[in-house]
């Protein structure tokens, strides 16, 4: 599945992933990517409850998902790959999984110690330390949150004060 779209949203399957995404890029396959969520069985079910028929998700690891990527960019359903948090998409991309794979932040919501960056996005010192480490590992970040909006590129949104 070519890899159509690598987000960062902290509610994962939802509709502006589904719709806003997944009919603009024509998708067949979310793959969700949270340790914790690959070994929960009942909160998949949840999450898959709200796709329409012609969309499968997947969820793994990042050890599995490590190894898996290279098999899912190759084949010929297109794929999102979506991940909770900044660190995990780190992890990935520490490990090799995102060679040639642009990561979109597309939603990290008000919590503590988060300040409003973007409407759709509220950063903490850590969530910027992570930004870092990306593009220490020569990945290439952007934020959007919806394909018709503004693609705002890495350096631009660490220079970013709170709003």
């Amino acid at each position: 599945m070519p890899i159509l779209l690598c987000r960062v949203d902290d509610r994962l399957i939802h509709g502006q992933v589904v719709v806003g995404w997944g009919s603009h890029l024509g998708l067949d396959i979310i793959v969700v990517i949270d340790d914790e969520l690959a070994e929960s069985e009942w909160e998949q079910d949840l999450y898959r409850a709200g796709l329409p028929d012609a969309v499968e998700a997947l969820f793994a690891s990042v050890e599995t998902a490590v190894e898996l990527v290279p098999a899912w960019a190759s084949n010929a359903a297109g794929a999102i790959i979506l991940t909770r948090d900044i660190g995990t998409m780190r992890r990935l991309a520490e490990r090799g999984a995102l060679a040639d794979i642009e990561v979109n932040l597309g939603g990290l919501h008000s919590a503590l110690g988060r300040e409003r960056v973007l409407p759709y996005l509220f950063l903490s010192d850590e969530d910027r330390a992570e930004l870092k480490r990306l593009r220490r590992a020569d990945v290439r970040v952007s934020a959007q949150d919806v394909p018709s909006a503004r693609r705002v590129k890495l350096d631009e949104l660490l220079e970013m004060k709170a709003s």
